[in-house]
C-alpha cells in the first residue's frame, strides 16, 4: 500500500482562523504542515459571503491580525471585498501558498490509537497528521429552515452566504427571510432595485447607527509613516469594547441608556407608529447580537417594502404564508437565516479514540477545554471552539489567543517527545465548562429575555465567551499539563498522571493582554 503524505500539523480551513494558525506555525519554526481548504481560494466566510452590502460590523483596524496591520483600510468598517483581499495579502506576505491544499474537503478524520496520529480522508486523497487544528469556523455552513412547500416554490431560492449574482433582482417581488446581521445589510442595498420587498421577521433586532466613514489619505499616510499610530488606533478600539463587555456580562440592567440610543435611531426613520411597534424589540439590548446600520430603518419605511412581523411557516406555489396567516407573493426568496453554529458540521466527520464522533460527544451541548480541546480526541484542537464567540468585539482577538494556546501545545509535545500525544482530561473539560456556564448565568445573553443563535437546542449558551478578551488571553497563555493525559506511542495508553511540570505549564498566570 502506498504511503500517504504525512505532516506534523494539518489545519482545516483557510479563513482568519486557518490562515492565522498557518502564520503562527511558520513563526514557531514549523514548516511541516498543510492547510486543507474545501473551496478553490482562501478567505472563509469572507469568500463565501458576497451578498450585496456585505461588510464587517467591527472596525477594520481591530478586525485584522495584530501581526499583519494594514495601514490602508479605506473605511472605518470594511466591506467584504477589502477583507477578502486582506486575507489573500496575508497568504502571500507569509508565504503560505505552498502549504495550501485547495479543493480538498475533509470527508473523515480518524484517530489512529496505535500510531498516535490522525488519518484524514479528503476529496483529493488521504494524508496523516500528528496534530489537527480545525479552523472551519462557526459561520461556514448555511442553515435553511425546513419550510413546508419550499421544494415546490417555482421561483429562485438562495441563502445570503450562497448569493446568486447571475439572478437579476430588478423589478422582482423578493422575500427576505430573517432579520440578522446579513439581512440588515441586504435589505437597504437591494430595496431600490426590487419591485416589492417583503421582510419576514420573527424577532426584531436592536439596531444602532453605523458610524462609518472613509479613512482619509492623510490618516492612511500617517499609519504608513508611523506604524505605531495603527497600534494606538487598534488599542483604543479594543479598550472601548473591553469596557462594553463589562456591561454585557456583569451589569446587564445598566443597558437602558444604550436601548434609548437604538430607539432614537429607529424613531428618526420610522414615523408610522404601527411599523415602529413591529420593529421594537421586547428583550434587553445585547441579548441577541446588536446590529449596526444607518440605512436599514429608512429602507423599511419605503413604499415598496412590507414588514411581516411573523416567521415564514408555509409556501404554497409562489405564495408565502407567515405564521400569523399573512400572505405575500414572491418571485425570489433570500434566506438570511444564519449558520450551523451550535452543531458544528465538521464534528460529524471527526472520529476519536473510542470510535465515536465529536458530534456524538457533543450531542448534549458543545464543550471544550479552554475553547480548544475535547476529551477523547487527542492532538485535536479547534480554533473558535465552544464558548469563544464574542457579542461585542473582534473575533481576531480570540483567534490570536487560541493561537498562543496552539503554539504552547506544540511546544509541550516537543518537550514530551515525538512518541506522545495529549488528550484533555474529562474532569478538566467539565471543570472549565462549569466555570464558563456559571459566569454565563448573569450575562445579558442568558438574562435578556430572548432566544438567540448563541443558544443550543437545550437553551444552553455554548457560543459566547462570558468575559473580556484579556481574561481569555490570560486563560489561554499556557497549556497546563495537569489538564491532560499524556499518551505514549509504545502502547497508546495513558502514561499516567505523574507528569513532570515544566515552566511552560504554568496555568492562568500573567497579566492582561
Amino acid at each position: 500500500m502506498a504511503e500517504h503524505e504525512h505532516v506534523r500539523v494539518a489545519v482545516i480551513g483557510s479563513g482568519f482562523g486557518g490562515l492565522g494558525a498557518a502564520v503562527r506555525l511558520r513563526r514557531e519554526g514549523i514548516t511541516d504542515f498543510a492547510v486543507l481548504e474545501r473551496a478553490d481560494s482562501v478567505g472563509g466566510t469572507w469568500r463565501d459571503n458576497s451578498y450585496p452590502g456585505c461588510a464587517c460590523d467591527v472596525p477594520s483596524h481591530l478586525y485584522s491580525f495584530s501581526f499583519a496591520p494594514n495601514p490602508d483600510w479605506p473605511r472605518t468598517f470594511s466591506g467584504q471585498q477589502h477583507i477578502r483581499a486582506y486575507l489573500e495579502h496575508v497568504t502571500d506576505l507569509f508565504g503560505l501558498r505552498p502549504h495550501l491544499r485547495l479543493d480538498s474537503e475533509v470527508k473523515l478524520m480518524t484517530w489512529d490509537t496505535e500510531n498516535l496520529r490522525w488519518t484524514i480522508e479528503t476529496t483529493r486523497g488521504t494524508l496523516t497528521a500528528d496534530v489537527v487544528v480545525s479552523a472551519t469556523g462557526p459561520l461556514s455552513d448555511p442553515k435553511i429552515p425546513g419550510i413546508p412547500g419550499l421544494a415546490s416554490f417555482p421561483g429562485k431560492v438562495f441563502h445570503s452566504a450562497r448569493w446568486d449574482h447571475d439572478y437579476d433582482l430588478r423589478g422582482k417581488r423578493v422575500a427576505v427571510v430573517g432579520t440578522g446581521a446579513s439581512a440588515i445589510q441586504i435589505v437597504p442595498t437591494i430595496q431600490p432595485q426590487v419591485g416589492r420587498l417583503t421582510l419576514f421577521q420573527r424577532t426584531p433586532p436592536w439596531v444602532m447607527p453605523r458610524v462609518d466613514r472613509a479613512i482619509s489619505a492623510a490618516e492612511r499616510g500617517l499609519h504608513r509613516l508611523l506604524p505605531f499610530t495603527t497600534q494606538v488606533r487598534r488599542g483604543l478600539l479594543w479598550g472601548i469594547r473591553e469596557l462594553q463587555v463589562q456591561a454585557f456580562t456583569k451589569h446587564p440592567d445598566e443597558l437602558g441608556l444604550v436601548e434609548q440610543l437604538a430607539k432614537r435611531n429607529m424613531a428618526r426613520a420610522i414615523k408610522d407608529p404601527a411599523l415602529r411597534a413591529k420593529l421594537t424589540p421586547d428583550y434587553r439590548i445585547g441579548c441577541k447580537r446588536i446590529l449596526l446600520s444607518s440605512a436599514y430603518y429608512p429602507a423599511l419605511a419605503r413604499p415598496n417594502v412590507d414588514v411581516v412581523a411573523s416567521g415564514l411557516s408555509e409556501i404554497r406555489g409562489s405564495t408565502l404564508v407567515a405564521a400569523d396567516g399573512t400572505e405575500a407573493e414572491a418571485d425570489a426568496i433570500v434566506f438570511g437565516t444564519g449558520f450551523h453554529v451550535t452543531d458544528m458540521p465538521i464534528a460529524e466527520r471527526v472520529v476519536g479514540a473510542e470510535g465515536g464522533t465529536l458530534a456524538d460527544s457533543w450531542k448534549n451541548g458543545m464543550q471544550a477545554l479552554r475553547g480548544a480541546t475535547a476529551a477523547g480526541f487527542p492532538n485535536f484542537m479547534t480554533i473558535i471552539g465552544p464558548n469563544t464567540g464574542l457579542g461585542n468585539s473582534s473575533m481576531i482577538l480570540m483567534i490570536e489567543s487560541q493561537l498562543n494556546y496552539m503554539a504552547d501545545y506544540l511546544r509541550q509535545l516537543d518537550v514530551l517527545g515525538s512518541r506522545t500525544a495529549l488528550d484533555a482530561r474529562p474532569a478538566a473539560v467539565e471543570t472549565w465548562n462549569h466555570r464558563v456556564q456559571e459566569r454565563m448565568k448573569r450575562t445579558v445573553w442568558n438574562t435578556g429575555g430572548c432566544t438567540s443563535w448563541y443558544l443550543d437546542a437545550s437553551g444552553r449558551n455554548t457560543t459566547i465567551w462570558p468575559g473580556t478578551t484579556s481574561e481569555f488571553r490570560t486563560a489561554t497563555r499556557r497549556v497546563d499539563l495537569a489538564e491532560y493525559e499524556v499518551l505514549r506511542k509504545s502502547d497508546g495508553k495513558p502514561a499516567g498522571t505523574a507528569v513532570p511540570q515544566t515552566p511552560a505549564a504554568v496555568t492562568e498566570s500573567g497579566g492582561a493582554a
